[in-house]
């Protein structure tokens, strides 16, 4: 099928990419080959295509009846970050869990747990979910409440993710355009809000709007990430060939893969990746709009603005169009529990299109 060929496309890319980006991580750190490219292998794209194959075979009317248990797991889950000795931190946030033998971000879960209630909610909801009372008004409760545990963390990132899949599948659901404009005013708060009570979202804020700010402190992330995407050019470095990986850039395998991209594969390389995508958001839009019923058309936009969002988010941020976040870019950065999560999403728009019209 075409959407399996492509993402088997995005995934084999994403290999040989960490490939190439771990060499300058192993270069300056006590990490091993195994510790990256292995475990990724086995956790992600081993594990991730069995349940790619596994959901491809489940009905995907299976996930409206378990979308309300699935979701209250997926948050008790995420809250078990503030628990001693399960949860641990990195880079200053309670994001992970260690169950000793595996450890995940359960946000990603979390994720694919809201978007399958959201679509179960909207499909029940039909012509109320226009008014204010019975649409409008519970759909910002649900996303307070999501908002309050991720803010805890915090992971702002995912919460912006899940606010712009959250507000297109309202939209798409029967919201208002100016229900919709709302919410995009409700998110610019939220952030005024919390960048006056986080000094890191403050600092993101003000990097934003001004790249130059302190490039050896708060802005070095993006100056380094500007630096690698520029030396690309047009046609980049070669293959293995990015130096800004080696000892500048920070998370090289992680949220600024794009960057080791772009300077490695150039101006047509990115392009081509870009394409990519747009070529997965087409197809995955083709599949869900001939779905059979209003479920199955809103579960499968919201997988596909799901990965398709936070992958041009990381993309965005890296080239300083975005606020940086954090966010890996889906089927590339190093994370078998994210690429495994999405591999399983993509079973199920694949069992969607088997109903399609």
């Amino acid at each position: 099928m075409l959407l399996l060929s492509i993402v088997c496309l995005i995934v084999l890319i994403g290999a040989f990419v960490l490939f190439s980006a771990s060499i300058g991580l192993i270069s300056r750190s006590d990490k091993s080959m195994y510790d990256i490219i292995l475990k990724q292998l086995f956790l992600g794209v081993v594990f991730g295509f069995i349940l790619l194959f596994v959901f491809s075979k489940v009905p995907y009317e299976f996930w409206r009846r378990v979308s309300l248990p699935l979701f209250l797991f997926s948050v008790a889950l995420t809250l078990l970050v503030f628990a001693p000795k399960i949860g641990f931190s990195y880079g200053g946030a309670k994001r992970w869990l260690n169950f000793g033998f595996l450890s995940l971000q359960p946000s990603e879960i979390l994720k694919f747990g809201f978007v399958a209630y959201l679509a179960s909610w909207l499909s029940s909801r039909k012509t109320n979910v226009s008014s204010f009372k019975l649409g409008f008004l519970p759909f910002l409760v649900m996303i307070g409440v999501l908002a309050v545990v991720l803010i805890l963390e915090p992971d702002i990132g995912t919460l912006g993710v899940i606010m712009i899949t959250a507000g297109a599948l309202f939209f798409i659901g029967g919201g208002k355009f100016t229900q919709l404009g709302s919410l995009v005013f409700l998110c610019v708060g939220l952030v005024a809000v919390l960048a006056f009570l986080k000094p890191y979202v403050m600092s993101r804020v003000l990097v934003f709007f001004n790249p130059l700010l302190d490039p050896q402190g708060i802005g070095y992330q993006i100056n380094q990430s500007l630096i690698a995407i520029g030396s690309g050019g047009i046609f980049g470095k070669g293959f293995g060939m990015s130096i800004q990986k080696f000892s500048f850039l920070p998370e090289p395998i992680g949220d600024s893969i794009f960057a080791v991209i772009a300077e490695e594969f150039g101006f047509v390389g990115s392009v081509f990746l870009i394409g990519i995508f747009l070529a997965f958001l087409f197809r995955g839009f083709q599949i869900s709009k001939s779905a059979p019923d209003d479920f199955g058309r809103l579960l499968g936009a919201g997988i596909v603005i799901l990965i398709v969002g936070q992958s041009f988010v990381n993309m965005g941020a890296l080239v300083g169009i975005l606020p940086l976040t954090g966010l890996p870019l889906l089927f590339i950065s190093q994370g078998g529990t994210a690429l495994a999560i999405t591999l399983a999403e993509v079973g199920i728009l694949l069992n969607i299109s088997k109903f399609s019209r």
